[in-house]
């Protein structure tokens, strides 16, 4: 059996793979991590069995423990807990993890997904902002160690279909597909009053709320624009961006010729999940099968950068290049954290993103000490910011 470690296994990901698990059959789930939902996680690790198990703090190690107890698992048959990061890089780095499923939200995945990388292991990526981050490091870190990065975001799961047995040469460009969000038909001012509880009323999609907060401000398609350019490696001049209300096409790609191929799908992460831990073979999924008859029309329009700006900023990010996708995420994370807390309008987070970018100069990202200082300058610029601009009103 294929051991199977997974980082943010209580999450929409974590939650999915473990049914795409169950479904196939022929994995085993060696090492497990979670946040601080413990009362999910528990019956998780109750179920599966995993040896290593890893929460954030101490005190949810205790509580974990605690309720592993409630549900009849003792001693003798309790898995070894550790918290924070080195628990993280702990079931990361787990020996007998085949491929690792990345699915934190956020910075946290950074570390231990580059230790998983640098162990050679193959990478189910769903964290973006991994590649965002330090898309040089772990790119190279994966050419050295030979381990494999396959993309489960549904966007680059996608492409990364479309691509199988073309030849990157005679591939014109990528074109990533977006929902649209809950403001896709809203006016500037009326995404400008939005509230918190409207913002997180995603149409196709049950997400965290991070990523479904950057997914109204289409910051998500943004950070996909850049894990993009790494996991596939096409310029930001050959990677553009289509708004698809109906999520059918996950993506597509244009060839030299004309020809456009397109991956199409029912609106539902275990497709891609599945498909990450069973490449390059396929097997029967649990899914209906898409039905483009009961579906009717597909149709797709221009994003407009002028409501969704941190899509340009993304863009303006990649093309920087060095260190600048790595603030971008972590101004972008602070802002979103801002908005969720009530503390900024969700238009501002476009305006706190731009303001830490334009603040920092550019930088090589080419080793790790870097990669985290620009993410520690941006994240407390972003704070000032933020803190500057509650003054002034």
């Amino acid at each position: 059996m294929k051991g199977i470690s997974i980082l943010g296994s209580t999450g929409s990901i974590g939650c999915n793979t473990l049914k795409v698990i169950e479904h196939l059959g022929g994995f085993r789930v060696v090492a497990m991590a979670a946040g601080r939902n413990m009362q999910t996680f528990a019956e998780q690790v109750a179920k599966f069995g995993p040896e290593l198990v890893s929460v954030d703090t101490e005190d949810h190690a205790g509580e974990l423990a605690r309720l592993l107890r409630v549900n009849g698992r003792g001693p003798d048959g309790a898995p070894k807990i550790e918290f924070g990061e080195n628990g993280l890089v702990a079931v990361a780095t787990h020996a007998e993890a085949d491929t690792v499923v990345s699915a934190t939200v956020g910075a946290v995945g950074f570390m231990p997904t580059l230790r998983a990388i640098e162990a050679g292991k193959r990478i189910a990526l769903a964290n973006k902002e991994t590649l965002v981050m330090a898309g040089e490091l772990m790119t190279a870190a994966a050419a050295r160690s030979g381990a494999e990065i396959l993309p489960v975001d549904s966007e680059h799961n996608a492409i990364h279909q479309c691509l199988r047995g073309e030849k990157l040469g005679e591939v014109k460009r990528l074109v990533l597909t977006a929902s649209g969000g809950p403001f896709r038909q809203k006016t500037k001012d009326q995404i400008a009053s939005a509230t918190r509880e409207e913002a997180l009323a995603h149409p196709n999609w049950n997400m965290g709320e991070k990523i479904t907060i950057d997914s109204a401000t289409l910051m998500n398609k943004g950070l996909e624009v850049i894990e993009a350019h790494w996991l596939f490696g096409f310029d930001a001049d050959q990677i553009s961006v289509i708004v698809h209300p109906q999520s059918v096409v996950h993506s597509m790609v244009e060839m030299i010729d004309g020809s456009v191929i397109a991956q199409l799908g029912v609106t539902d992460m275990k497709h891609p999940i599945q498909y990450a831990l069973t490449y390059p073979e396929r097997a029967s999924g649990c899914l209906e099968p898409l039905d483009l008859a009961k579906i009717g029309s597909l149709t797709f329009e221009e994003p407009d950068l002028e409501r969704f700006p941190c899509l340009r900023l993304a863009f303006e990010a990649l093309r920087a290049g060095g260190t600048m996708p790595a603030v971008l995420n972590a101004a972008n994370e602070i802002a979103v954290k801002a908005f969720l807390d009530g503390k900024i309008r969700i238009s501002e987070i476009a305006a706190v993103n731009e303001t830490v970018m334009k603040a920092h100069g550019t930088a090589p990202a080419d080793t790790l000490d870097a990669v985290l200082s620009a993410d520690e300058w941006a994240r407390s610029r972003a704070i000032i910011t933020i803190e500057g601009s509650a003054a002034a009103n």
